[in-house]
């Protein structure tokens, strides 16, 4: 059979209905200025507002824009082509498309357990929390963050891109999706797939054991405190990057470790929209609406950056009235 890698790959992620897919393309593009705009508005306020530069909000703002690069590197390439009616992507583009899907994604997991690991000083050890995540710590960690992410892309980009793909070119997501790529693969080569898939849940499965191990000492330790006030105050902090953990990581998860199917299925889509363009839409929203020090400082911003008109629009998002 032909091997179409020389070439690229057709794209198929929505519809084939120029109407649907118009519909489609709007409402990514909706989803990305609402991605957008509430990172950069939370990049913005921790670096502007002094009282914000602590470790907890060093790794927030480093995970906002963590977020944009994620979203930034398959939504807008899928409007384009849903606005222009072509879902063709080449070989170097579906290569580059995926190391940096993998490399924020494997970045974003990081970080997330860096974040765990954070709140579980401060509630666990606050007396020490000035002294272990120092300015240092945190430098230190945001450079591991990155150092696994760019070693995961390049291993499990390499590793896909080592097989050869047979028959098909067609892939049935809006972005150069690896399982859906592994699909493509000949039939002798299911070995190299599962060693992917091997490597993926090595590099994975430590980070989200730390993540539980770190939330059950934080549960534990919160359910302790005799005040009330202060078991709100910490489950303040824990439970919006909890939900963030858990939506990312479960959807993740179902979509490249479920079985393989030959037919495709709108299921596929919606999972890996699920955690490709929600979490990033989403992040903002959620850090925001528990945080009384984010909405102070997004008062400030929004007084000293927006028109009124924009204003409003800030308020709405993220409803700090």
């Amino acid at each position: 059979m032909a091997n179409f890698t020389m070439n690229g790959f057709l794209l198929v992620g929505f519809s084939a209905k120029p109407e649907l897919e118009l519909v489609h393309a709007s409402l990514f593009l909706v989803l990305y200025m609402v991605a957008l705009t509430g990172n950069i508005l939370i990049i913005s306020a921790i670096s502007m507002d002094n009282s914000l530069h602590s470790a907890m909000y060093f790794f927030l703002k480093h995970l906002s824009f963590l977020d944009l690069c994620y979203i930034s590197v398959t939504v807008p390439r899928a409007i384009y082509n849903s606005f222009v009616h072509s879902g063709y992507i080449s070989l170097r583009e579906c290569i580059v498309q995926c190391f940096s899907f993998i490399v924020c994604g494997s970045a974003e997991l990081s970080m997330l357990t860096v974040m765990s690991y954070d709140r579980y000083v401060a509630i666990c050890l606050p007396l020490r929390y000035e002294i272990i995540m120092d300015a240092s710590t945190c430098v230190h960690g945001v450079l591991g963050v990155w150092i696994s992410g760019v070693i995961s892309g390049t291993m499990h980009t390499a590793g896909t891109f080592s097989i050869h793909f047979c028959g098909s070119h067609i892939i049935h997501q809006f972005f150069c999706d690896i399982p859906q790529l592994l699909k493509l693969s000949c039939s002798n080569e299911y070995i190299s797939e599962i060693w992917i898939s091997v490597f993926l849940l090595l590099m994975a499965f430590p980070c989200i054991v730390f993540i539980g191990t770190s939330y059950i000492q934080i549960f534990s330790t919160v359910l302790r405190m005799p005040s009330a006030e202060g078991r709100a105050r910490a489950f303040s902090t824990c439970l919006p990057h909890l939900a963030v953990v858990i939506l990312f990581v479960s959807t993740s998860a179902f979509e490249f470790f479920k079985p393989p199917s030959d037919s495709p299925s709108t299921l596929d889509v919606f999972l890996t929209i699920m955690y490709t363009v929600v979490p990033p839409t989403v992040n903002p929203m959620i850090y925001s609406l528990r945080n009384q020090a984010i909405k102070a400082a997004l008062r400030k911003v929004c007084n000293k950056k927006f028109l009124p008109e924009q204003k409003l629009c800030v308020k709405l998002l993220f409803k700090i009235n």
